[in-house]
C-alpha cells in the first residue's frame, strides 16, 4: 500500500515523512549516509579507488600516457576527467552517447579539480615543450543513488594518492624516450577537496546528502566544495533560491564534514 501511495503521490509521500522530522530512508535532516573507500582495486590502472556514499558506488581509474604539451603551456601536463553513467547504474540512463547529466557532472568535476589545484600540472612535465604526462581519470558509476559528485571526488583522491607513474628519461638530441616500468613515483597531491551535496525540498527544507529520489523531487541542488579548510567553490545550477543564512549554514556543515572525509581518505591510503 505504501509503495502504491509513493508511486501515485511521491511529493506528498515525502512531505508526510518530513513533517515528522525524518526521511523515507530513516535518516534525520542533519544525517549523512555512511561513506566507504577502497584503494588500489584495479591492477591494470596506474591508480584506482572505489567509493560508496550510501548506495551510490563509483569506481575511479587513472591511466597515464605520454604526450606533447600545448605550445602556450610548455611545462604543463594534462588531467582529463570523464564520468560514465551506464544503464546498469540506474534505469534513468540509456545506452549510447554520454547523457547531458554525465557531461554536466564531468564538467563540474573538472572545475573542482582546477579550482582546488589538488594537482599541479607542472609536476607532470618530463621535459619542457617536449614531453609531459596526460592523466586520464575515468569514473564509472555502478549504482546511482544521489550525491554522485561527492562519491567521485572521494574516489578521485583515493586514486590520486595511491597512483604511481613510471620513471621516464628523455634525450632531446635523439628524441629518444626510455620508460622504466619497475621504478615508479607517487603523484604529489597538493590539497584535499571534499564535495558535499544538499537538496532543497519545497523551497524551505534543506536535505543533506540526498538520494536519487530526493534529487528527482527537489526544487534545487547545491554542491559545496572545501579545499582543506578553505572554501573552494559553490555550485547551484538554478532552482529554488537560498537565503544568505541558509547558504552560510550549508557552508558551515560542509566544512565540518570535510574534516571527517579527510580522515577517512588518510586512513584508507
Amino acid at each position: 500500500m505504501a509503495e502504491q501511495y509513493k508511486s501515485l503521490h511521491p511529493i506528498k509521500y515525502y512531505r508526510d515523512y518530513l513533517a515528522h522530522g525524518i526521511r523515507p530512508d530513516g535518516r534525520e535532516f542533519n544525517k549523512f549516509r555512511p561513506i566507504l573507500l577502497n584503494v588500489g582495486s584495479i591492477d591494470t590502472a596506474d591508480g584506482s579507488a572505489i567509493a560508496k556514499v550510501g548506495n551510490t558506488t563509483v569506481v575511479c581509474g587513472i591511466k597515464a600516457e605520454l604526450c606533447k604539451p600545448k605550445p602556450d603551456a610548455p611545462k604543463c601536463g594534462f588531467l582529463v576527467p570523464n564520468l560514465e553513467l551506464p544503464p546498469l547504474c540506474s534505469p534513468k540512463f540509456r545506452p549510447g552517447p554520454p547523457s547531458d547529466q554525465a557531461q554536466v557532472l564531468t564538467q563540474l568535476i573538472a572545475d573542482i579539480i582546477e579550482n582546488s589545484k589538488c594537482i599541479d600540472l607542472n609536476d607532470l612535465c618530463i621535459f619542457q615543450d617536449k614531453l609531459v604526462w596526460c592523466l586520464f581519470v575515468d569514473f564509472v558509476c555502478l549504482d546511482f543513488d544521489g550525491s554522485v559528485v561527492d562519491a567521485c571526488i572521494v574516489s578521485l583522491l583515493g586514486a590520486l594518492k595511491t597512483a604511481k607513474l613510471p620513471f621516464v628519461e628523455y634525450d632531446p638530441a635523439l628524441d629518444n624516450i626510455q620508460v622504466n616500468m619497475e621504478e615508479r613515483k607517487h603523484i604529489k597531491v597538493h590539497s584535499t577537496p571534499v564535495s558535499t551535496t544538499f537538496a532543497v525540498f519545497d523551497d524551505k527544507v534543506i536535505l543533506k546528502d540526498p538520494t536519487q529520489e530526493e534529487e528527482n523531487l527537489c526544487s534545487g541542488i547545491l554542491t559545496v566544495v572545501f579545499k582543506d579548510d578553505e572554501l573552494c567553490c559553490v555550485h547551484k545550477p538554478g532552482g529554488s533560491p537560498l537565503t544568505q543564512e541558509e547558504l552560510s549554514q550549508c557552508i558551515e556543515e560542509s566544512k565540518e564534514r570535510t574534516l571527517f572525509i579527510k580522515r577517512l581518505i588518510d586512513t584508507a591510503v
